[in-house]
């Protein structure tokens, strides 16, 4: 698989993995199945793995840590932190409020450090931006790791513009995490032009719609009773019919193309930048031979747009988070 770069630190292939699902806010989790996604992945040519803290809370570190221990040396694993847990709860509903004091960051670089297994991490993430603490403060705490020799290169995760430059002022700032696919398009707006400016890549999550871009998804009983979907507003009643409608339209253009609509979906992503690395997540193994094998797909600049034509955004019903978790966002 092709390489890209992220900032001037990191090298990686040009399709991540999403580990979010394997341990979190997806259904029932399968550590088996999991481990042998994540190593056939390293096969495919996959060399960069993204998790959190928050991700079980705990487990999924703990899970790469396990997996891609033979080939640490030559993978590049992402962490996060920034979110304050109560561990009496499980899933989603253990992230109870934000926390990037700096002596919040080193404490959970520290025990993300013995979760992964590792001497460093490869790229830290603030995974929310905390308006009570300046974004100088805490990207001062991460630049102090990265001259301890903890952590290799720092990002961002749903950041503005403006925190972005203010913090790639205190340390430079190497990858920019945030939704990007066919129907989010809000990077678009000026985060990927600063992004592009000051030298950073950027790294879409959820490029495949959380699953619905795929097609797979019929109805909303496909997904698991615990699966945080199903509270999300593009997922719920009315607006995941009217959704439906436009990702047919996709999968008659991958079927023109004779590929899935999924590997079409993350081929217009890939296709948006040389230095927007995308991170679907795969639990299965056909999944992920399918998001590695969309590398290889060349569009040309007219199926580029028809492609962008195909969902229009006025026509995409329901917001991408609930209001709440809007709030976080952009800041």
């Amino acid at each position: 698989m092709e390489t890209r770069k992220l900032g001037n630190e990191l090298t990686v292939s040009a399709v991540g993995l999403g580990c979010m699902g394997m341990s979190f806010a997806y259904g029932a989790k399968d550590d088996n199945e999991s481990t042998n996604t994540l190593r056939h992945a390293f096969d495919l040519g996959v060399t960069f793995f993204d998790t959190a803290e928050t991700y079980g809370p705990f487990h999924n570190e703990e899970l790469l840590g396990k997996a891609l221990k033979p080939v640490r040396d030559r993978v590049i694993i992402a962490t996060k932190f920034g979110f304050k847990l109560d561990l009496t709860k499980s899933g989603p509903s253990s992230m109870v409020g934000l926390d990037s004091r700096p002596s919040h960051v080193k404490q959970v670089a520290e025990a993300s450090l013995r979760r992964l297994d590792t001497n460093v991490i490869d790229l830290f993430y603030q995974h929310r931006v905390d308006p009570d603490v300046s974004i100088e403060d805490t990207v001062g705490a991460m630049a102090e790791l990265v001259r301890e020799g903890k952590v290799r290169a720092l990002g961002l995760s749903e950041a503005s513009s403006a925190t972005i430059r203010r913090a790639h002022a205190v340390h430079p700032i190497a990858a920019v995490q945030s939704e990007y696919s066919l129907w989010s398009r809000d990077p678009e707006e000026d985060v990927l032009a600063t992004c592009r400016e000051l030298g950073i890549g950027f790294v879409p999550y959820s490029p495949l719609g959380r699953g619905f871009l795929t097609g797979a998804i019929q109805k909303i009983d496909d997904l698991a009773a615990d699966d945080f979907r199903r509270n999300l507003p593009r997922f719920q009643a009315e607006n995941f019919d009217a959704n439906a409608a436009l990702v047919a339209t996709v999968e008659a253009l991958a079927k023109e193309k004779g590929v899935t609509a999924a590997q079409l979906a993350l081929a217009w992503v890939l296709h948006q930048g040389d230095d927007i690395v995308p991170i679907p997540g795969a639990r299965k193994l056909h999944h992920l031979e399918q998001n590695a094998a969309a590398a290889g797909i060349t569009l040309s600049p007219a199926e580029v747009e028809e492609l962008s034509n195909a969902i229009p955004l006025a026509e995409v019903a329901g917001k991408r988070y609930s209001d709440a978790s809007l709030a976080m966002t952009n800041r």
